[in-house]
């Protein structure tokens, strides 16, 4: 599992205002952020106390942010908006990056809209995607444009046993026509169109067969969505790596957009939907919180070292509220840290992160840098300047202000 294909050395021309390399001089360099896209749920995040917030940000730089339709817009015409507006711009106040989740899916939609005629409700649908590209544009640049394609037009677990609008707008137009629905009413925003994503939990065949049909079709996704609860058990390196093989061969970025592991008793073996498993309380362990920190620093390890895979977002920072009730933060309820907690913020911002480091430049006023592929600032006194560290500019110059 070699990481070196994430660790980059380039040449740092440091320069004046004026463009005047600053030779012998000493300067400090620091990291600001991961190219990789180390991601957290983010949701509700202006109503957590400070210490939640400062131990999130002390490992993550990618936010998921809600848009469950049911939820952002429970009655017509009255949406979440200023609420969620306000979360994404403190993430983006503090550096961090954004996606929305998600434009289409036909759970937690909008229980207003099944009563509608069809055609009606399709075109509230392609203006619902519209408007929340529009209203968070500059802010949210990622989405992840639709969801759970694959089990979509077959859904049927409504309390009166009809199909949703979502449901029966897809078996009409059928899988692929649904994506191109979803993926062009959100790429036709005039700033530009954001990264769309295709994110499924279904990582067989069926997806497989929908992904070859969707870039047949022309459809430009930008990345494919690929989720990973495993609240019955860590799925093990030699599976992470056959998915993650199974799906590069597409040639598009690899994301792992919902991740969780379990810090108490794995989930009976024998539940199909984890949504059947309803228990009271779902205790962590001792021995569970053990088990899951030696579990996610194998399972980043293995995925980082993937070169299709570009982000992981762990689906939430805390216990309270976690899906299922399952003790799957990296957090307790009381929000004290868990060993999970510690042994991921060691690898991204400890083994994967460069410490702050002073060095001297040359005659031509040039420092060479090697760390992870990202952010960084070179600073000399009060003056400063980002940088890119990438694998494809071995050379870069950097002016100070």
């Amino acid at each position: 599992m070699s990481l070196d294909h994430r660790r980059v050395t380039s040449t740092v021309q440091v320069t004046d205002r004026a463009g005047a390399p600053l030779d012998h001089r000493e300067v400090t360099v620091r990291q600001l952020r991961h190219a990789f896209e180390f991601g957290c749920a983010g949701f509700d995040i202006a109503q957590q106390s400070d210490e939640y917030r400062a131990r999130w940000l002390d490992v993550f730089d990618t936010a998921t942010l809600p848009f469950y339709w049911g939820r952002y817009e429970p009655v017509r015409g009255r949406t979440g908006r200023d609420e969620l507006l306000r979360d994404a711009r403190w993430f983006a106040d503090h550096g961090v990056r954004l996606k929305g989740h998600p434009l289409v899916w036909h759970t937690v939609k909008a229980a207003w809209l099944d009563a509608l005629p069809l055609d009606e409700a399709e075109q509230l649908l392609r203006r619902r995607i519209r408007r929340e590209v529009a209203d968070f544009a500059g802010l949210i640049d990622a989405w992840d444009a639709i969801n759970e394609v694959v089990i979509m037009p077959r859904f049927t677990n409504e309390p009166d046993g009809v199909p949703n609008a979502i449901t029966r707008l897809c078996a009409r137009l059928g899988r692929v026509e649904m994506v191109r629905l979803a993926v062009t009413e959100a790429g036709g925003h005039a700033e530009g169109p954001p990264r769309l994503i295709l994110n499924d939990f279904d990582l067989g065949p069926e997806y497989e067969e929908l992904i070859e049909g969707v870039l047949e079709a022309g459809i430009p996704i930008a990345a494919i969505g690929l989720q990973s609860h495993m609240h019955k058990g860590f799925r093990g390196e030699e599976a992470l790596d056959s998915v993650c093989e199974r799906f590069a061969r597409f040639g598009l970025p690899l994301h792992w957009t919902e991740t969780t592991l379990v810090s108490g008793d794995p989930m009976p073996g024998h539940i199909e939907d984890l949504n059947d498993f309803v228990v009271d309380a779902w205790p962590s362990t001792s021995e569970g919180e053990a088990r899951q920190a030696e579990e996610i620093v194998r399972h980043y390890r293995t995925l980082v070292a993937h070169p299709a895979v570009a982000s992981i977002t762990y689906w939430g920072l805390g216990d309270a509220g976690a899906w299922l009730n399952a003790p799957a933060g990296l957090l307790r309820a009381d929000e004290s840290a868990k060993p999970a907690y510690r042994a991921l913020r060691d690898l991204v911002r400890g083994q994967w992160w460069l410490p702050e480091t002073t060095m001297g430049t040359d005659a031509d006023g040039r420092i060479a840098v090697a760390g992870f592929a990202g952010t960084y600032e070179v600073a000399s006194g009060r003056a400063a300047g980002e940088f890119p560290l990438s694998g494809t500019d071995s050379h870069v110059t950097v002016a100070l202000d």
